[in-house]
C-alpha cells in the first residue's frame, strides 16, 4: 500500500488551480461522481455538498488551517517510519504547507450541517492534498495515484480521532493568537483612561440610583480589572485543549495507528505550532466527549459577561446629550438616524452588546451539545466549533472595534458630572456618623420633597450648622484612596 517500489517522480513547478472546464469523474466506495474539474476535491466531498446543502453556514477555514498541520504531522511521522517512501511524505508535507497558509480555500467548501464526526470535512482535505499532489507530479485528477486520499493521506488517522485534534489547534490559534492580544489592548486602553481620570470625582450609583462619590478613575479601574480576570479566565480555559485525540481511531483504542503514533503525532504538531499540545491521556475521554470545548466556550462567555456590562454603562453613561445622563462624550462616527439630523448614537457599544448576546447564546448551544455523546463518540462536532470559533472572532473584533472607534476617543463631560455631584442628596450619607442615621435620612427626604439643596434642608433641620456641614461633607474626601 506504500509504494515503497515507487521511483520518486520529478515535483513540477505548477501554481495552484486548475485550467479546466465542465465536470470530471471522481469515485469512492458509492461509485462514480461528478465533480467541477477547476476544483481539487473528490467524491465524498461533492456527495456533501449535495446532501448537506443546509443554510448558507460553511465550515470555519480555520479547521481547514488546523487540518493542514494534523495531515501534514502525520505525513512526517510516517515518513519518519518508513511507512510512507519519504518522497510521498514530503509531497504530503508540501501541499499541507499550502492548506496551513490557506493558499487552498477555495477547495473546501462544505457546510457545517454535515456529518456529527466531521467525517467530510477530513476528508474534504485528504481529497484535496491528493487531487493537488498528484497534479505537483503531472498525474491524472482523480486517480488517487500516486497520492492516495486514504491510503496516504489519511494513514493512522480516522476522522473521529483527526477533526476533534483540528477543532482543538484552530480555537487554540484563535484564542491565544487573536482574541486574547485583542482584549488585552482594549484592557490597556481602559486602565490608561483610569489612570488619566484617577482624580475626577463623581456620584456614583447603585440600584440605578444615586449614591454616595467615587472618582471616574476608580470607576474604570472596576472595568479594567473585569478584563483582566477575563483574560486569566479565558486562557485557563483553553489549557484542556492541549491534549490531542489524534491516534485514538475510531474508538479510541487506535485500531490501524502504529504503535507510539499517538505521541509522535502530537509531539509533531507541538512543533509545528508552538503550543504544548500532548497525546491525550485517555483517549475514550477524547473521543465520546467534547469537555474541553464546551469548557473553551464557558471561557468566552466569562470575557462576553463583563463586556456586556463595560458596553452598556458606558452607552448610558454618554446618553443625551441634552436629556441623558451625558457625563461621557463619546465620539461620533456614523450619523445615528436617517429622519432625525444631527443625531449620534453609542454604536460601538450597541455592536458589542449585540455580540455578547451571541456569545452567550453559542455558549448554551456549545454546552446543550457537549452533552450529547452517546457511547464512543460525541457526534455534536461541527456545531461547537463553529460556535466557538465564531464566538472567539466577533470578541475580538468587538473589542478591537469598541478599543478604536469608542474608548480611545471618549472624553469626560466635566459640567455635567460636576452638577451631578454638587446636587446629589447621597452626600448626607458623610452626616450619618455625625448626626446619625435617621436624622441623616430625615434631612435627604426634606430636600427632595421641597427641592432644595442638600445643604439647606441640613441647616434647616437644625440638625446641624452650616460651617460644619462645610466641613464634614466634602466629596473629595469621600472616595477613599485613590490610586490608578
Amino acid at each position: 500500500m506504500t509504494g515503497s517500489q515507487e521511483p520518486a517522480p520529478a515535483i513540477l513547478d505548477i501554481p495552484i488551480g486548475i485550467a479546466a472546464t465542465g465536470t470530471r469523474k471522481e469515485t469512492d466506495s458509492l461509485g462514480e461522481v461528478d465533480v467541477p474539474a477547476d476544483r481539487y476535491w473528490g467524491a465524498q466531498t461533492q456527495r456533501s455538498l449535495i446532501h448537506f446543502s443546509i443554510g448558507d453556514d460553511r465550515m470555519p477555514k480555520a479547521v481547514y488551517h488546523a487540518y493542514g498541520h494534523v495531515k501534514k504531522a502525520a505525513a512526517t511521522v510516517n515518513g519518519a517510519a518508513g511507512r510512507l517512501p519519504e518522497w510521498k511524505a514530503n509531497l504530503i508535507k508540501r501541499v499541507a504547507d499550502e492548506v496551513i497558509a490557506g493558499s487552498l480555500d477555495d477547495h473546501f467548501p462544505l457546510y457545517v450541517w454535515q456529518t456529527g464526526s466531521g467525517t467530510q470535512s477530513n476528508m474534504n482535505v485528504n481529497e484535496v492534498i491528493s487531487n493537488r499532489a498528484i497534479q505537483l507530479v503531472g498525474g491524472e485528477l482523480g486517480s488517487k495515484t500516486p497520492i492516495h486520499p486514504n491510503d496516504h493521506v489519511n494513514m493512522g488517522q480516522s476522522s473521529n480521532d483527526t477533526f476533534p485534534t483540528a477543532m482543538h489547534i484552530a480555537t487554540v490559534t484563535e484564542i491565544r493568537q487573536r482574541l486574547i492580544p485583542s482584549v488585552q489592548a482594549l484592557q490597556r486602553t481602559i486602565a490608561d483612561k483610569a489612570h488619566e481620570w484617577r482624580d475626577v470625582v463623581k456620584i456614583g450609583r447603585t440600584h440605578l440610583e444615586d449614591a454616595v462619590p467615587l472618582t471616574v478613575g476608580q470607576e474604570w479601574s472596576g472595568y479594567a480589572r473585569q478584563l483582566a480576570q477575563a483574560i486569566e479566565r479565558v486562557t485557563a480555559s483553553t489549557e484542556g485543549l492541549f491534549e490531542l485525540a489524534a491516534g485514538g481511531t475510531a474508538v479510541g483504542t487506535g485500531l490501524n495507528a502504529p504503535d507510539k503514533f499517538d505521541e509522535q503525532i502530537a509531539a509533531e504538531i507541538a512543533a509545528q505550532t508552538g503550543y504544548h499540545f500532548v497525546n491525550a491521556r485517555t483517549k475514550f475521554a477524547a473521543l465520546g466527549g467534547l469537555d474541553a470545548m464546551v469548557g473553551a466556550s464557558a471561557g468566552l462567555r466569562a470575557l462576553a459577561v463583563p463586556l456586556m456590562k463595560i458596553a452598556n454603562d458606558i452607552r448610558w453613561l454618554g446618553s443625551g446629550p441634552r436629556c441623558g445622563l451625558s457625563e461621557l462624550i463619546l465620539p461620533a462616527n456614523e450619523p445615528g438616524s436617517s429622519i432625525m439630523p444631527g443625531k449620534v448614537n453609542p454604536t460601538q457599544c450597541e455592536a458589542m452588546v449585540m455580540v455578547c448576546i451571541q456569545v452567550l447564546s453559542e455558549d448554551s448551544a456549545n454546552a446543550f451539545a457537549g452533552t450529547q455523546g452517546n457511547f464512543e463518540l460525541n457526534a455534536m462536532r461541527p456545531i461547537i466549533i463553529n460556535n466557538v470559533l465564531h464566538s472567539a472572532r466577533i470578541l475580538g473584533d468587538g473589542c478591537a472595534k469598541l478599543r478604536e472607534y469608542c474608548i480611545e476617543g471618549v472624553r469626560l463631560h466635566r459640567e455635567q458630572i460636576d452638577m451631578y455631584l454638587n446636587e446629589s442628596l447621597m452626600l448626607v450619607t458623610a452626616l450619618s456618623p455625625v448626626i446619625g442615621y435617621d436624622k441623616s435620612s430625615a434631612i435627604a427626604h426634606k430636600a427632595n420633597d421641597e427641592g432644595t439643596t442638600l445643604r439647606e434642608a441640613a441647616v434647616a433641620s437644625g440638625y446641624i450648622s452650616d460651617a460644619d456641614f462645610d466641613r464634614i461633607v466634602k466629596p473629595a474626601a469621600m472616595v477613599g484612596a485613590v490610586s490608578a
